[in-house]
């Protein structure tokens, strides 16, 4: 089993910056120490090409970013001071995403130690995400002939708006998102499907929703699925809102997993959400993504 990280994913932030930069390196040496995964397993995310990105995003948007000439007002709603490492890292977390999806066909499973980058649309970035990893992956698939249906299942606690703004309206893919009602973004755009929970959902709640709604991804019959496995559901997250236990995260990560398997269908894993503070928090629920996924599908 291949699974991608990058060291640019270490993000230097002004201090007090509320993204948790270094939360990427502390799961990858959680899993190497572990042995959830070993060091053979992990391979540098590529960078993503400019025609893959232009699939899913306005040209001039990504020429911009890429020289610094985003206006102040472009940047802050990304959330991110505009740096050239920046740039070198969502190429990495694109590219990642799309040769997750290429391993994922090949061997069953496949992610990325990062990614989920869901809030970015076509035209802007908003929410620390400045482009769309899964929309990307999803496209590239599709236009490359490895498969004729995607459909991304987007369980972070925040909705995929920039993912449903891409997507939503392409009939070979299908965007499922399950999250929280009153969360960011306030202004959410239409997925082809959309689960709206209520403030302090715990673990029951949680888990008879996805349990309800998760076939409806099967009945679309992907060949691949694109899963954003986002901890901030946890009910220690600062921006989640929800009340997940670890217990109901890994419930959710495995039910998710064993669907995919039952149905005969690759997935890719991206991480999203994680703002516990310590973050430490974070990175055991991320870690207990990879957890489920080796105890479903035995890498």
């Amino acid at each position: 089993m291949r699974f991608f990280y990058s060291d640019t994913f270490n993000l230097p932030l002004p201090a007090g910056h509320r993204f948790p930069g270094g939360k990427y390196t502390m799961l990858r040496e959680r899993l190497l120490d572990e042995a959830v995964l070993h060091s053979d397993q992990l391979h540098r995310s590529p960078l993503a090409d400019t025609a893959d990105l232009h699939r899913a995003h306005d040209v001039d948007y990504v020429a911009q970013f890429e020289s610094g000439s985003l206006d102040r007002e472009a940047m802050r709603r990304i959330g991110f001071p505009w740096s050239e490492h920046l740039v070198r890292r969502v190429r990495a977390t694109v590219g990642g995403a799309v040769a997750a999806a290429r391993a994922a066909l090949d061997e069953g499973i496949s992610g990325q130690l990062a990614g989920g980058t869901h809030h970015a649309h076509r035209d802007f970035g908003s929410g620390y995400c400045v482009y769309n990893d899964q929309a990307v992956a999803a496209l590239r698939a599709l236009a490359s002939k490895w498969v004729e249906r995607v459909a991304i299942i987007d369980l972070d606690v925040h909705q995929g708006d920039g993912s449903a703004a891409i997507l939503t309206g392409n009939p070979l893919v299908f965007v499922f998102s399950m999250h929280g009602e009153k969360n960011f973004p306030f202004r959410k755009s239409t997925s082809d499907l959309d689960v709206a929970l209520p403030d302090g959902a715990d673990d029951a709640a949680y888990l008879d929703a996805l349990d309800e709604h998760l076939s409806a991804v099967f009945a679309f019959r992907p060949d691949l699925v694109l899963y954003q496995a986002g901890v901030d559901p946890l009910k220690e997250d600062r921006l989640g809102r929800l009340a997940l236990t670890y217990a109901g995260l890994k419930a959710r990560d495995e039910m998710v997993f064993r669907a995919c398997l039952l149905n005969g269908v690759p997935v890719s894993m991206a991480l999203g959400g994680g703002y516990c503070d310590p973050i430490d928090a974070s990175v055991e629920a991320y870690a207990n993504t990879y957890r489920a996924a080796k105890a479903v599908y035995r890498f």
